[in-house]
């Protein structure tokens, strides 16, 4: 029992040690252990196997893979929230945010581009791997004007084109999940002890999840997001100004939505607004807003309740 235990927590530390020092320090620590006899050979083999799986999920990802990575961070954000049930908005929607990610820098992905509306009062829009964009009825409702929403969108474009969510889904090394419970690793666990550390993995993912909706991306992915949008809608024939108006709506917000989605998740929205301007002002050319597209934006956004 001591051996297994012993096992069990060489397993996770190595797995929590090798996103902190080299490989060949746990190299070290693995060999400590087997030459005081704490783990037999066998272990020792099957403790560096695991560390070599470990170790590829930092490797490149696969566009399918970021795929299916996405879909399982979109399934968890379905299970806390409802899908707004309007299918004409929903589809206008997905027509801007597409036209969008074909001037983008990454305009064809494994499964495509796809947008869903959350049926909750929060000021969020979250943007999961592969491609799976949410924003929420209290975000659309801060929108007055296609270019804003257009340039919202591509906000969240931008944070799929530079793989942010996949970065920090690496460092969870969710990809080596079944390599581990698939492979040698899993022959040496008592029941009990798989279901441990399963229950580590999915907590792992449900982190995740909580740093889309609660915590947002760190202040330089915002950034790089923001610079992006700005490109992307300015290719588009967007106004890039949508994005500081939309960003002007929360200054000085003290509304109960104040400290949630993007209120919390985000640099202040002075600090982006600056940044913005300089962004903008560097632009050969700025397009300008459109009747047209205001005229359109309206007459979709009278059925939003």
């Amino acid at each position: 029992m001591r051996a297994a235990r012993t096992y069990t927590l060489a397993l996770v530390c190595l797995g929590l040690g090798l996103s902190l020092v080299g490989c060949s320090v746990v190299e070290q620590g693995v060999n400590v252990l087997n030459q005081t006899g704490q783990i037999s050979d066998k272990d020792k083999d099957t403790l560096l196997k695991t560390g070599e799986a470990l170790r590829s999920t930092f490797a490149d990802i696969k566009e399918e893979e970021e795929y299916y990575i996405g879909r399982a961070v979109a399934a968890l954000i379905l299970s806390k929230y409802s899908v707004y049930n309007n299918d004409s908005l929903t589809q206008y929607v997905n027509i801007v945010g597409n036209s969008l990610a074909l001037y983008s820098n990454r305009p064809e992905i494994y499964a495509g581009y796809h947008f869903l509306i959350l049926d909750t009062e929060e000021l969020n829009a979250l943007a999961a791997p592969g491609g799976m964009i949410f924003i929420t009825k209290g975000l659309l409702r801060r929108c007055k004007d296609e270019d804003t929403l257009a340039l919202v969108l591509s906000h969240e474009i931008g944070h799929v084109c530079a793989k942010h969510g996949l970065q920090a889904i690496k460092k969870s090394r969710l990809l080596d999940v079944f390599k581990i419970l698939g492979s040698e690793a899993a022959q040496r666990f008592a029941p009990a002890q798989l279901s441990q550390l399963t229950a580590i993995f999915e907590n792992v993912l449900a982190d995740i999840v909580g740093q889309l909706i609660e915590r947002g991306y760190d202040r330089k992915y915002e950034y790089e997001a923001d610079k992006l949008a700005v490109t992307f809608g300015a290719k588009t024939a967007y106004d890039p100004d949508g994005i500081t108006r939309f960003l002007q709506t929360m200054v000085g917000d003290t509304s109960s939505a104040a400290g949630k989605g993007w209120f919390r998740t985000h640099p202040t929205p002075e600090q982006r607004i600056d940044k913005l301007k300089a962004e903008i002002a560097g632009l050969s050319s700025v397009p300008k807003l459109e009747n047209v597209r205001t005229l359109r934006f309206k007459q979709y956004f009278s059925s939003l309740r």
